[in-house]
């Protein structure tokens, strides 16, 4: 999977009622390994105690790919790019703590499709919201060497399925009370966001890539 942020952070900003920090984001495409932003509840900057007051949200960068643990076996370029078990001990102590999980904005994803029925070549499916220009992706974020974070993945919707696809990035609804679940209810709550979103409301646009595609 892939991702893009065709949007300036200042317009981030706006979508999501987030101080930005004058972050210098000015939007393009995110892929593994890189740098881009998320929005956090403002929590991860203050030591000790839960504040009393209502810290406002951040926008800060962030590594995609968070760490795993050192593993002998483990040879891959990059950190763990999604969350799929969300009852893998590795993130259940992030995600029921709600100053871990992030927003991560979004206007576009792509997911590689069954390969062409004409000439055999790899499609990318780029896939975008018809009622949020600008989305936001489940995400969870945990420190290490560098700040990172992964972004959580469902079952894939009707549209996807067809396509070959298992799972899919889970996209919170734009209701911004959605958002707030997200970044600061209990993980009761915060879980039944983790489902499909719907077929009917993603739009597609497709390239062709020669070659075969790569393992899903």
């Amino acid at each position: 999977m892939l991702y893009r942020l065709d949007a300036p952070a200042a317009a981030v900003g706006r979508a999501f009622e987030t101080d930005t920090r004058e972050d210098p984001w000015a939007g393009g495409h995110v892929g593994p390994g890189q740098f881009a932003p998320v929005l956090t509840a403002g929590r991860e900057a203050i030591a000790g105690p839960m504040p009393q007051t209502r810290q406002p949200r951040r926008m800060i960068p962030r590594l995609w790919g968070v760490m795993p643990p050192k593993s002998a076996t483990d040879t891959r370029p990059h950190g763990i790019l999604t969350a799929r078990n969300l009852d893998s001990p590795f993130w259940t102590g992030n995600l029921r703590n709600p100053e871990f999980r992030c927003l991560v904005p979004t206007t576009a994803f792509m997911e590689w499709g069954r390969p062409s029925p004409v000439d055999g070549t790899r499609r990318q499916l780029w896939l975008s919201c018809a009622d949020q220009p600008i989305f936001a992706f489940a995400g969870v974020w945990k420190d290490s060497e560098v700040p990172a974070f992964s972004i959580l993945t469902c079952a894939a919707n009707a549209a996807l399925r067809a396509e070959g696809r298992e799972t899919m990035p889970v996209i919170l609804p734009p209701d911004p009370k959605a958002h707030e679940t997200w970044l600061r209810a209990g993980w009761d709550r915060a879980q039944a966001l983790v489902q499909p979103y719907s077929s009917s409301l993603l739009s597609c646009s497709e390239t062709h890539r020669s070659g075969t595609a790569p393992p899903r």
